[in-house]
């Protein structure tokens, strides 16, 4: 069984929900492990509503982390105080663990590999790299993921063109350093999903009125759906495979501006890094997904 831990913008675009069903689904059918959830941008409801989520979808213990100062990135909140309030209604941010110390817990007391999917902001990732010993573990952040993480799945970046821009590098200061620090000292190999992959594949308008996740679609103003960014990246990283899941992996080394945001790629076949390319049509991939829902 794999073991996986997802860091996620449980924030203002309800595709992060759409990729938490699936995890849960696959949690569930016994095929995973989900260790952990590291919070990535924060307000008051973050905590909650992501652990009444997770409760409505039969999944309870699963510790959290929060970045409490993520208070930065702006954006219009939409589904959350619906969930909080009906699903986890005593639950506060500060039942959360700090989340650095959450993945350096998680990845000290793993005894098999994990990967890690993260579907936010970077700069939790970032920090843990840049962590040192503690009372946790002896080993910094870097000898740690080197030891524990197999694979890191990140959807981030827009890869069609050198010096693009995406939201989840660009959002701020703090992501754009964070996306440079993560390129340049993640010692494990990592799978870019970018904006381009995800846009125009549409997932989540054939939920029944009455399925929760639909709720979270409809206060979000996507009740047809919403474009896959995050569940393209779960569905590829749960299949395991970017090829037997429909893309072309293109092998290289990813860098990000710190002061634009803007990411390049240099291709090598022997690069740590790759960013994936649709094989198939938008159908296929809204089909999968759907299915998974």
């Amino acid at each position: 069984m794999r073991d996986f831990i997802l860091g996620t913008d449980w924030w203002t675009d309800c595709d992060d929900a759409v990729a938490l069903r699936l995890l849960a689904r696959a949690v569930k059918r016994g095929e995973i492990r989900l260790l952990g959830v590291a919070i990535n941008a924060c307000m008051e409801q973050s905590v909650a509503s992501l652990t009444g989520f997770l409760k409505a979808e039969g999944i309870e213990g699963v510790p959290v982390g929060l970045d409490s100062e993520a208070i930065d990135f702006g954006g219009r909140l939409t589904y959350q105080m619906r969930l909080a309030s009906e699903l986890a209604p005593d639950v506060t941010n500060a039942d959360a663990e700090d989340p650095v110390r959450l993945y350096r817990r998680l990845l000290a007391q793993a005894t098999e590999p994990v990967e890690i999917l993260e579907i936010g902001f970077l700069q939790v990732v970032a920090a843990l790299l840049k962590s040192g010993a503690d009372n946790i573990s002896e080993k910094n952040g870097l000898e740690l993921v080197r030891e524990k993480v197999s694979k890191f799945w990140v959807m981030a970046g827009k890869w069609d063109a050198d010096g693009e821009k995406e939201n989840n590098f660009c959002r701020n200061g703090r992501s754009r350093e964070a996306g440079k620090i993560f390129c340049e000292l993640c010692p494990v190999p990592v799978t870019f999903l970018g904006f381009e992959v995800g846009y125009g594949v549409i997932s989540g308008g054939e939920l029944r009125e009455d399925d929760f996740l639909h709720h979270v679609l409809v206060d979000h103003g996507s009740r047809g759906g919403r474009h896959s960014w995050d569940p393209m990246l779960v569905l590829m990283a749960l299949i395991g495979d970017e090829e037997a899941a429909g893309y072309t992996a293109v092998a290289g080394v990813a860098s990000v501006d710190a002061e634009t945001g803007k990411n390049y790629f240099v291709r090598d076949h022997s690069g740590k890094h790759k960013f994936v390319i649709k094989q198939r049509e938008n159908r296929f991939y809204e089909e999968q997904i759907n299915a998974g829902l």
